[in-house]
């Protein structure tokens, strides 16, 4: 169970038309990302899976039965949100059993169903305390676990760890992760990080204005995006781009290449460029160099090589590894 497919799906406010007709199809217990600028239409089209937003046309299947007018209660599903929800007044014991209260579950069964929702998410022993009483990470687990119970053929994920700061969200990427395997459901998960995305998906959509710009594993998007919008979202630090006769030379009308396909040397390469601000970051330094006719471009070293603020260095990418655009932004394959 949790075979999700978007059939033309569309999605206008008045006149302003947001998801302008798409089809996907996300694979039972498949770990789907949704990932894109602010304002792409990712949150946009959860919500339409979720019967949160009404369909302007076309067709949202989940396990076969059409679902498109469908009430949200109706369709099998849980999300959980940015803002964790929880009733402060609550335990995190009554917080978790709150949908399963609602429907009108036996409370045997309610509290075996929160015992495994706990230990699965390593809250046993705060389930008596508040929300008021939990860390921020400890405060998510607790909506994820009220997910949980209610057993759904999916969950939906929008954008749940934007309030945590960097290092727990991190630690909660990992957890997620670590529960996707666990359950083995269907799970869809919104962000505008595409580090997020990388490491945490079976498979990537790239969403760009609405529209789905490439549809992949992580490592096929990162290897062979389909655009320039795909190669430089994806990628951090991002691909390097060169347009003119630079860019000629290597039969493209804009080349991409990524820092860490790029030679540094002292002594000699194909573009002779000057550093300008180095990023250490312990085992790796991003070099932001400067060449003549080229840009600038970043370059990935080994953390400790050396290197000074106005050093002379020579840059050759990578032939194997260079990414080729046309003229309308579209990879050129083969070349």
């Amino acid at each position: 169970m949790g075979n999700i497919t978007l059939k033309t799906v569309n999605k206008s406010f008045g006149a302003t038309q947001v998801i302008p007709g798409i089809d996907l199809t996300i694979n039972e217990g498949e770990f789907v990302v949704f990932v894109g600028p602010s304002g792409c239409g990712k949150s946009t089209l959860l919500r339409l899976i979720a019967g949160l937003e009404d369909t302007t046309s076309g067709t949202i299947e989940i396990d076969g039965r059409d679902v498109t007018g469908a009430a949200p209660a109706k369709r099998g599903l849980a999300m959980v949100f940015q803002s964790y929800a929880l009733y402060p007044h609550m335990t995190v014991r009554n917080n978790i059993a709150f949908p399963l209260k609602m429907a009108k579950l036996e409370q045997g069964a309610i509290n075996k169903k929160v015992t495994e929702a706990a230990r699965v998410l390593n809250l046993t022993d705060y389930l008596e305390r508040r929300p008021g009483q939990l860390s921020g990470g400890q405060r998510q687990r607790v909506a994820i676990g009220r997910a949980i119970v209610r057993e759904p053929s999916a969950f939906l994920f929008d954008e749940p760890l934007s309030n945590l700061d960097a290092a727990l969200r991190g630690t909660m990427r990992l957890e997620i992760s670590e529960l996707h395997q666990q359950l083995k459901t269907t799970m869809i998960y919104v962000t505008h990080d595409q580090v997020e995305a990388m490491t945490m998906a079976d498979k990537i959509v790239v969403l760009n204005a609405g529209r789905i710009e490439q549809v992949g594993s992580p490592l096929e998007l990162y290897n062979k995006p389909d655009n320039l919008f795909v190669a430089g979202f994806i990628g951090s630090p991002r691909m390097n781009f060169v347009s003119g006769q630079a860019a000629n030379s290597f039969n493209s009308s804009t080349m991409g290449i990524r820092p860490e396909h790029i030679r540094l040397s002292r002594e000699d390469g194909t573009w002779k460029g000057l550093v300008g601000v180095a990023e250490h970051l312990g085992s790796d330094t991003f070099l932001h160099v400067t060449v003549n006719g080229v840009g600038t471009l970043t370059v990935r070293a080994s953390g400790d090589f050396p290197v000074n603020h106005g050093d002379t260095v020579f840059l050759t990418p990578d032939a194997a590894r260079i990414h080729r655009f046309n003229e309308n932004g579209q990879a050129i394959r083969g070349a």
